[in-house]
């Protein structure tokens, strides 16, 4: 997921769904790996990759399914329960 620390959006979805414990515990479960992008400093790389998957910027969430190059682009407001659903989804996949 890619982030920034003046993002207000991101801030709120990093505590409502992403450091919850019950998150933390499916994606242990389903053999989950995390990988945050800081765009703080508006890191130029950063800027490139958000462009190629059509975001002008901060929160940007993606989902890489098992086996797939794919990734599902999530929305930018976050449900406490969309990642462990995700994850569940992917532990019985």
């Amino acid at each position: 997921y890619f982030t920034a620390d003046w993002c207000l959006t991101c801030k709120v979805n990093e505590r409502v769904a992403i450091e919850r414990e019950a998150t933390r515990d499916a994606f242990a479960n389903a053999g989950v790996t995390v990988l945050r992008g800081d765009w703080t400093r508006r890191d130029p790389a950063i800027t490139r990759f958000l462009a190629k998957h059509g975001a002008a910027g901060v929160p940007l969430y993606l989902w890489y399914p098992a086996r797939s190059p794919i990734p599902k682009q999530l929305p930018q407001l976050l449900g406490p329960d969309a990642l462990d659903e995700l994850a569940t989804a992917t532990r019985t996949n």
